[in-house]
């Protein structure tokens, strides 16, 4: 029965930014309403590069599942993920000529053929180093991720070799550019110099050039340190 002298507090109002209670808990209906986050705090989306880490990673745990047997993690080596990366050919869009067809190494075929579609060497390196830093991120240790093994780097090589072969389009290693750092040092004792040339990048040695300057055959060392002058006086 309603009270002339008050009203029952109306009940708390429900948001849309509050998160679900925990499974098996109940709140009662006098307890007061969760603070509500503000405005522009939801985590920022995810990269593209993280989201298709994400896929790659969960499509990857799905395969052990249905592995026959059953595989773990754990237990997974180069060898499982080698299967994975054929497993996956199945799904690839890219022609690969076999040795006796007309058009092998042939980059632009003027007819189609019945050769099979495998997934693209490029596709195939990205995936493992998608796959190789999920592992890590999910509590792998490094010395034991079986995407860094050396049989997958060798398989990798294979597949790389056999297309370029297969396609008549050859895989160069990008050129790293290269930058070159001069700096001049003036000895103490004035009239000589030299200069040291630092060289990196590239497949270059990096070796470092002195030279150039009138005196350049002295040494660096001695370009750098002063003499100092004793003067012994005898009573």
């Amino acid at each position: 029965m309603d009270s002339a002298s008050g009203e029952a507090p109306p009940p708390p109002q429900p948001t849309s930014v509050e998160a679900p209670p925990p499974s098996g808990s109940s709140a009662p209906a006098t307890s007061a309403p969760a603070p509500t986050q503000p405005e522009g705090s939801s985590p920022a989306p995810l990269s593209r590069y993280e989201s298709q880490k994400r896929r790659d990673w969960n499509t990857f745990l799905q395969y052990l599942q249905n592995h026959r047997p059953p595989l773990t993690l754990a237990r997974c080596s180069g060898a499982h993920v080698i299967e994975f990366l054929k497993y996956l050919d199945q799904f690839g869009k890219t022609k690969v000529h076999v040795t006796g067809c007309p058009y092998f190494g042939h980059p632009n075929p003027p007819a189609p053929c019945t050769c099979p579609l495998k997934q693209a060497w490029g596709s195939l390196d990205a995936l493992i180093g998608r796959l190789r830093a999920a592992y890590e991120e999910n509590g792998g240790r490094p010395e034991s991720n079986p995407f860094g093994a050396r049989a997958v780097r060798t398989c990798l090589r294979e597949v790389r070799e056999g297309q370029a072969k297969a396609r008549g389009i050859p895989y160069e290693k990008k050129k790293r550019k290269r930058t070159t750092m001069t700096v001049s040092a003036v000895s103490s004792g004035g009239g000589s110099s030299s200069a040291v040339a630092a060289t990196s990048g590239g497949g270059d040695s990096g070796d470092t050039i002195i030279g150039g300057g009138v005196g350049s055959s002295a040494s660096l060392a001695s370009t750098t340190t002063a003499t100092a002058n004793v003067t012994t006086t005898t009573v």
